[in-house]
This record gives structure tokens, C-alpha cells and sequence, in this order.
């Protein structure tokens, strides 16, 4: 670990200015988009995605489950590592959420399992409607070497997240604070700011609110970013007839669906 670094951790990055505005926290629709193998597979840019990812095992099936207010939006399975592909789903027709594969899982071939996880730093490095990355740290453990690592990327790369430390209810508040204390302590010396951490449970639904809350957040600053942007000027392009425009404008791939 390079103890060395300094980092700012935003989870308010430009990438994302648009003039929607969503009320987050009660979510009437929750939309299957599609399993994407890779990032030229994903849909469009159209909508603010907020990502979820944590070591295999860590409860993320349950925990965004609990979010959606749905059972079953994502499979939950005993087996470690069964999220192989970069699963989307829309909220409230306004935002996406976004399952991301475990790293570290321990089922399927190895090459399966280097293809995924390039298929995430991919996506995390490079998708541009990206807002903000929830990584998931299991507080019943000790701090584990891969989710320090992990972390550490995501610093290192400057992609926006925040920290929840999940299934606070399997071991006793004094065992989980000691371990989120531990891992936080671990991480101290990269950052001017430290980024902001949350408890939830799948079980019990604790800290669901607060991660909405996160999202709302989010959405309304998006919201009053784009309001604050002056308009573009029109485009200025030399037509010499009214019939030369109107092919141009065909021509032209049609962005109604993309708000900034």
C-alpha cells in the first residue's frame, strides 16, 4: 500500500450535469436494462449511474434488493462470484443502478474471471455518466488485503465513491466498529478528505434511507448544476438551401434521450 498519497475523494464528480430532478427515496419502477459483458455493451449515457461492487460474498445481491424495495431484482446466490456480467437497471426512469461483478470471486474459470474484472476497471475508468461507486466492506471481518487494494484503486484512479460497510448485524456493534475503525485507519493516510462511510443491513434494512439519501444527493446537485450552465449557442453551419439542412439534420444522431 503507497501510504504516500493524497488524494481528494469526491463522490460529486463533473461527469454527470443534467436537469433532471428525482424524488429518490420512494422508488415506484425498477427496470431490468440488461447484463453487459463488457462497456461497449452498455447502454447509452443517458442517465446518471451510481455502481455497486465488493468482494465476493459481501451481501450485494441482498443489499441492493433491499434498496429497490424488490425481491429478486438481483439474484441472490449462495455460491461466491455469481455476478459475472455488469447488470443495469433503471430506477424511477430517472437513474440507473448498477450491479457490478465481485472481485476476488472464486467460481468459474480464471480466464472468465480476468476478462470480468477488466470489464469493470473498463467501466470504472472510462463511463462517463458514473456518478458515484458504493463499495461494499463486510464490518463482521477484519480488514481483508483485497478490499484495501480495492480501495486503493478506486483512490488511486480518482473514481468517486463512498464506503458502506455491510452486514453490521452478524457480529456485535463493539466486534463492527472495531473493524470499521481498523480498516478505516488502514486507509487514513491517503486523502485530505476522507471519503464518507455508512453501516447497512440487508437483514434488518438498516441504512437503506441513508443510501438513497446519498443518491438524492447526488440527483439534486446534477440538477442545480445544469440549471446554473448557461445555454449553448446554436450551431452555425453554411447551408446554401433549406432541403442541404434538413439532410444534414437526419444525418445527425438524434440525443432527445440524453438531458446534458
Amino acid at each position: 500500500m503507497a501510504g504516500e498519497w493524497k488524494f481528494v475523494v469526491s463522490a460529486n464528480p463533473d461527469c454527470c450535469d443534467t436537469g433532471l430532478s428525482a424524488f429518490i427515496m420512494d422508488i415506484s419502477s425498477a427496470k431490468f436494462e440488461c447484463s453487459a459483458p463488457d462497456l461497449d455493451s452498455c447502454p447509452d449515457e443517458a442517465l446518471p449511474e451510481f455502481a455497486f461492487i465488493g468482494r465476493s460474498n459481501v451481501g450485494k445481491s441482498s443489499l441492493l434488493n433491499v434498496l429497490a424495495g424488490k425481491d429478486g431484482l438481483a439474484r441472490v446466490s449462495p455460491t461466491p462470484g455469481f455476478t459475472k456480467m455488469i447488470n443495469i437497471f433503471t430506477m424511477n426512469k430517472t437513474w440507473r443502478l448498477v450491479d457490478l461483478p465481485g472481485y476476488g470471486f472464486a467460481s468459474g474459470a480464471r480466464k472468465d474471471s480476468a476478462k470480468f474484472n477488466q470489464a469493470v476497471v473498463n467501466y470504472l475508468k472510462h463511463r462517463t455518466n458514473l456518478c458515484s461507486v458504493f463499495a461494499l466492506i463486510e464490518s463482521a471481518l477484519p480488514p481483508q488485503d483485497i478490499d484495501l487494494e480495492f480501495v486503493e484503486w478506486l483512490t488511486r484512479n480518482a473514481v468517486p465513491y463512498v464506503i458502506v460497510f455491510t452486514k453490521a448485524d452478524k457480529v456485535t456493534p463493539a466486534e463492527a466498529q472495531a473493524n470499521m475503525a481498523a480498516f478505516m485507519e488502514r486507509i487514513a493516510g491517503w486523502f485530505e478528505v476522507s471519503p464518507k462511510t455508512f453501516t447497512c443491513s440487508a437483514t434488518t434494512g438498516n441504512g437503506r434511507a441513508e443510501l438513497l439519501g446519498v443518491i438524492d444527493e447526488l440527483m439534486k446537485a446534477i440538477a442545480a448544476e445544469a440549471e446554473a450552465k448557461p445555454p449553448a449557442p446554436p450551431e452555425v453551419t453554411p447551408f446554401r438551401s433549406v432541403n442541404q439542412l434538413a439532410r444534414h439534420n437526419r444525418k445527425r444522431r438524434p440525443d432527445m434521450n440524453r438531458p446534458w
